[in-house]
């Protein structure tokens, strides 16, 4: 899979792990919109679909993702597929550092919890998290495809999208 213009990039599904070891699953489902689901990390067993976001291709092969959450957290990151890694700057807000039970959830079911827990606690100062990643897993599962962020993270998910158990030749969940 060669990546060089913004088309090759969108409808891919990534699998990457952070060098501080948070695993992370994402999906650029077209050119405004992201899911993902979070497998490591402090907010580990996140997932959020129909995430808005700006997409844009920088140079060819390189892509930038930014947005911002209903909790206050912004995120950018930046893809080279073509070398298997990618650089993610996460700024989470002071509540998500000290409450990150609260996002630990299906974020579309609770966007009022998000939004009373983002003016309720403190969001300065931010916890800036800068990390490279190298990513694990790149499938072509197309734009618009609600099957592949459409369930919780479990334990050994990731493994089974990786070893070809979870997703068949279609792109449509194999486990439901």
């Amino acid at each position: 899979m060669e990546f060089k213009e913004l088309d090759d990039f969108l409808g891919t599904h990534f699998i990457y792990t952070y060098d501080n070891g948070w695993e992370y699953e994402w999906y650029a489902k077209n050119d405004h919109t992201v899911d993902y689901r979070i497998h490591g990390g402090m907010v580990a067993g996140r997932w959020v679909t129909d995430q808005p976001a700006n997409i844009v291709k920088l140079t060819d092969g390189v892509f930038k993702v930014t947005w911002t959450e209903p909790t206050g957290t912004d995120v950018a990151l930046d893809f080279m597929p073509n070398e298997k890694i990618m650089h993610g700057t996460i700024f989470f807000p002071r509540w998500v550092e000290e409450h990150p039970e609260i996002t630990v959830c299906y974020q579309n079911e609770h966007l009022d919890l998000m939004r009373e827990s983002r003016e309720k606690y403190a969001t300065y100062p931010k916890l800036l998290v800068p990390e490279f990643a190298t990513i694990t897993y790149m499938g072509k599962a197309g734009q618009n495809n609600e099957e592949v962020i459409a369930e919780a993270p479990y334990k050994g998910m990731t493994d089974d999208i990786r070893e070809g158990r979870y997703f068949d030749s279609e792109y449509k969940r194999i486990k439901k």
